[in-house]
């Protein structure tokens, strides 16, 4: 004998067959379980990879949603220094320092030590 217990009757070689067969049984069914569990978390089509596209598309979302915004404030400017001649005047003064004749500019500096 090769230290394996040799059942005395039939009741018991079939119990312990079963019981084989079980633990036979429930090892295959817990590694399929391991196996689907890694695929769903960190395959190509994981829950890991899912999540960071979901984060992705919101700041994709969240890029596009400021750029449209910023569209929209660059178009209305333009439609304003096309059509309107007091913003056009505003806007030379302000980004050129433009001024009419025997008109004066005053430009004053910020001390960083007086404030």
């Amino acid at each position: 004998m090769r230290g394996r217990i040799q059942p005395k009757n039939l009741r018991q070689q079939v119990t312990v067959e079963r019981k084989r067969r079980n633990v036979v049984f429930f090892t295959i069914i817990i590694l399929a379980f391991l196996y689907m569990g890694t695929t769903l978390l960190l395959g190509d089509m994981g829950l890991i990879k899912y999540l960071k596209l979901k984060k992705a598309k919101n700041n994709l979302e969240t890029e596009i949603t400021t750029l449209e915004k910023e569209t929209k404030t660059l178009k209305t400017q333009i439609n304003a220094l096309k059509e309107d001649p007091y913003y056009i005047e505003k806007h030379a003064r302000e980004e050129f320092g433009l001024a009419k004749p025997d008109e004066y500019i005053f430009q004053f500096q910020n001390d960083a030590k007086n404030q």
